[in-house]
């Protein structure tokens, strides 16, 4: 009864999310569901197991969903994301304007922008020219999740999403943990997107597709969705209903102005991850008011924290004057952190409570003995629990707070680097969460007007089977070579 419990409560959870409802009520009713079909106690789990699990996330990761989602929404107050936007459109044009795209994506997620900030900013670039070059309207989504929702996300070494975040204190990495892995990763994901983009460009001018669709991203309307913000914001770091607070600029940056904070994002977290934290004394963290822990177990976010202070720092000072309504803008920024930080802890407040359950003892003993090694089955475990709950961040953290230890003995025994765990745990993430309930996939399809039928194919093809192949590759290279 206790494994049918849990299978309960995943169809549940799933189901009820994918219709809207939010997981910071979805979570804890299937965490008592799963309590109750193993005969456990059910207010226990609620209060000791759950909250304090949850409580343990938002301890752990708050301070980079909070200085993140300040970060993005500052970039699009002060037109800094615009002007990426619009450089790119003018160096590369409407007869290179897939690549245009993913370039400005790119560019704004790894350094530092919020997914879905970014959204609202690339999609009207891409309408203006996918029109102007007569490409379909329907390869949008999967043109948008190509630059800001694959390689930025997952393998770029230093990248500051949250999902390169979460597997540090497991493993003991920075975030620049395997960086020669997530460079190849990065290659192959992009690679393969493009060709696969490319593809179905020249396949539509064969059939003398066109542009065929509304000018203009869907914006307004996905703001006042509720269900839309109730997937999205369990999926990503950045509520979108704070979207349309604060005050964008009138006026924007120079494109070098605009990228500087980007720039101190990247460089600040590797001087931080490489040079000043390994070099100070932090015998201080031994005392039991902090912890106690190891600079192992905080130093990867402490890194990511001060870059991305150091870049609102930067953004605020070079921007000053076109940030008229500056309180607004942050206490926006601040809000939009709240609630995702929030259902993401749900969800790992419902996975430890799966996991504490007498019969998970089943399923840890049927992952472990996938056949492949330690990191297949890893990447088995994130992409399965990232896929059920819809979220990459979520998933991987159920699936670290499970198994993050068994791994690491594992890897211990059989000479793993942690940093290809960590590689590994990322990229494997950030495959099966673009399935169709994904509130990233969900929010992306309404900002460019388009639907599943119409689009997801082809989001798919970019989304996931090329983040599949750079996960096989990065499996296969690191278990013949090891981590670089």
């Amino acid at each position: 009864m206790g494994l049918f419990g849990i299978l309960l409560s995943l169809a549940f959870l799933v189901w009820l999310a994918f219709r809207g409802w939010s997981v910071l009520i979805l979570a804890p009713i299937a965490a008592i569901i799963t309590a109750a079909f193993s005969n456990e106690p059910l207010l226990a789990h609620w209060t000791q197991t759950f909250m304090i699990s949850a409580a343990g996330f938002v301890a752990q990761f708050f301070p980079i969903f909070l200085l993140g989602a300040i970060f993005g929404k500052l970039m699009e107050d002060s037109g800094s994301v615009t002007a990426i936007a619009d450089y790119m459109t003018e160096k590369l044009g409407p007869k290179r304007a897939i690549l245009a795209v993913v370039l400005a994506g790119a560019l704004v997620t790894y350094g530092g922008v919020s997914l879905f900030v970014a959204f609202f900013v690339i999609a009207p670039m891409a309408h203006a020219l996918f029109q102007a070059s007569s490409i379909p309207r329907r390869l949008m989504p999967a043109t948008i999740a190509l630059g800001t929702s694959t390689f930025t996300m997952s393998a770029m070494p230093g990248t500051p999403a949250i999902q390169n975040a979460i597997p540090m204190p497991f493993f003991g990495t920075t975030p620049f943990a395997a960086p020669g892995l997530g460079i190849l990763a990065s290659a192959i994901m992009l690679g393969f997107g493009l060709w696969w983009l490319s593809r179905a460009e020249a396949s539509a001018r064969r059939k003398g597709e066109g542009y065929n669709g509304n000018v203009g991203a869907n914006t307004d309307l996905v703001i006042k969705d509720d269900s839309i913000r109730a997937l999205a914001s369990a999926a990503q770091e950045f509520d979108p209903a704070e979207l349309s607070h604060g005050h964008v600029s009138a006026t924007k940056p120079p494109f070098a102005l605009a990228v500087l904070p980007l720039v101190v994002v990247i460089v600040v977290n590797l001087i931080m991850s490489m040079i000043i934290l390994p070099e100070i004394d932090v015998s201080y963290l031994s005392e039991d008011r902090f912890g106690p822990t190891t600079l192992a177990a905080v130093g990867g976010v402490w890194s990511v924290v001060v870059a991305l202070a150091s870049a609102i720092i930067t953004l605020i000072l070079i921007n000053f004057r076109r940030l008229p309504a500056l309180r607004a803008s942050i206490d926006a920024g601040a809000n939009a952190s709240v609630l995702p930080v929030l259902s993401v802890a749900s969800l790992v407040g419902f996975g430890v409570v799966v996991a504490s359950m007498p019969a998970f003892n089943l399923v840890r003993e049927w992952v472990l003995s996938i056949e492949g090694g330690p990191l297949v089955s890893l990447a088995i475990a994130t992409n399965v629990l990232a896929s059920l709950t819809g979220s990459a961040s979520g998933g991987m953290t159920i699936a670290l707070d499970a198994l993050g230890e068994t791994y690491m003995r594992l890897a211990a025994e059989q000479g793993i680097n942690p940093e290809l765990l960590h590689r590994v745990a990322v990229i494997g993430a950030g495959t099966l969460d673009s399935l169709p309930h994904n509130g990233a996939v969900v929010t992306m399809l309404a900002v460019c007007n388009s639907t599943h039928g119409e689009s997801y194919f082809d989001l798919v093809m970019v989304a996931i089977v090329g983040a599949i192949l750079a996960l096989v590759a990065v499996i296969g290279v690191g278990s013949l070579v090891g981590s670089f």
